[in-house]
């Protein structure tokens, strides 16, 4: 077996690894409101939403071709850099979905991956290797900029909408009926998440497999790429993000079952509609701005000082992800070949277990992920770091 058949295993598998984190990163993004409201049962959920990602990963590949095709210009880096340049990219996108998993907060998978990837081009190629007016501002920016701003209104609006319309109905009654509309409607969500998150991972797994000559740029998406990719994001979401889901659920804003039907079906048309014109949008983006803007046309307290975490999050994650992705090409090219890649490979198997690790003395999982929210991520305990997550 080839040096370069074994950078293209550790490529691919890495990419499998980032599909993972992206899944129970951003499980949080579809179920989070029914869990807070009782809609779902934290397990049942989590569950519901691997199948459905699973599902949607086969809907369409209109994102995939996005990553695959128009974030890098392939045609400007040869097989062996562009091969590097996809590891450093997933490298630095799994980092900072691991540190944000860490510190509950839901930042966009997507973003982190294209950060990483563009931070690696640069430093690879220049910028004339990264496609900046028709892939990263067209397709990229303005959906992240316009993405929760849509959301939140039409949220607010639906939730309006809602109350107005069942003003005469019976608090029990009415809430009983919603928490069965959010299961239809977070079951949406999942769904359109798979078209979207999954796809990306295709979109680099495509990218990988043309560095190494296996495909060419016009070539189809295998379908080993797209079974792969969707039992990864699948398994993934199974395992359950809960600290993400925990913030978005509890610690943004007290979700009602009203609430959570418009937060989750305006998310669910927003993201159907990005995937079906290709776009690579920001589910977590879509899914805050929606579940803010229930809490806004409720008139509901929003506990801005999370919502600010969250967006300072969001301003940093493609820079620090292309850092990221830049530092791990360098050392890598630095290093050259399959020990260039090992040793990076290396590096952020360690980062993540320690990670793990911390989290740990923090603990969340599905016994305590609806808990009241207080001043930090886990319910006030001598053994929780409240407000520093």
């Amino acid at each position: 077996m080839s040096a370069e058949l074994v950078v293209l295993g550790i490529v691919v598998g890495t990419a499998l690894a980032f599909d993972f984190t992206n899944g129970f990163h951003d499980t949080a993004n579809a179920m989070s409101a029914s869990i807070a409201t009782g809609a779902l049962k934290p397990r049942a959920a989590v569950a519901l939403s691997a199948v459905l990602n699973l599902a949607g990963a086969f809907l369409s590949v209109e994102v995939a071709a996005t990553v695959g095709k128009g974030i890098i210009n392939i045609d400007q880096i040869d097989g062996s850099q562009l091969l590097t340049v996809v590891f450093a990219g997933l490298v630095g996108g799994i980092l900072w979905n691991v540190f944000t998993w860490l510190l509950g907060i839901p930042s966009s998978s997507s973003h982190a991956l294209i950060g990483g990837l563009i931070g690696a081009t640069v430093i690879a190629a220049g910028s004339g290797g990264v496609a900046w007016t028709s892939g990263v501002i067209a397709k990229v920016l303005i959906p992240a900029i316009l993405a929760p701003i849509v959301a939140s209104m039409i949220a607010a609006l639906g939730t309006k909408s809602v109350y107005w319309v069942t003003r005469k109905v019976a608090d029990k009654p009415r809430d009983d009926g919603f928490r069965l509309g959010q299961i239809g409607s977070a079951s949406l969500i999942s769904l359109a998440h798979g078209t979207n998150d999954a796809q990306k991972t295709m979109g680099v797994i495509f990218l990988a497999l043309v560095a190494h000559g296996s495909l060419t740029a016009d070539d189809p998406l295998p379908f080993w790429v797209k079974l792969t990719c969707a039992l990864a994001i699948a398994a993934g979401t199974y395992l359950g993000g809960w600290r993400i889901i925990r913030t978005l659920g509890k610690g943004l804003v007290d979700i009602r079952s009203p609430q959570g039907f418009a937060a989750d079906s305006s998310s669910a048309a927003i993201i159907l509609t990005s995937s079906h014109f290709g776009l690579p949008l920001s589910t977590t983006h879509t899914a805050t701005g929606s579940i803010l803007g229930s809490g806004i046309g409720r008139g509901a307290e929003v506990r801005w000082n999370v919502a600010g975490r969250m967006v300072v999050a969001w301003l940093s994650t493609l820079p620090l992800a292309g850092l990221t992705g830049a530092a791990c090409w360098f050392v890598a090219d630095l290093i050259g070949g399959m020990a260039g890649v090992m040793v990076v490979f290396g590096a952020l198997a360690v980062a993540c277990i320690a990670m793990y690790i911390r989290s740990r003395r923090n603990r969340v999982d599905r016994s305590n992920v609806t808990s009241e929210w207080t001043s930090g991520l886990a319910p006030d305990d001598t053994t929780h770091m409240s407000g520093k997550a």
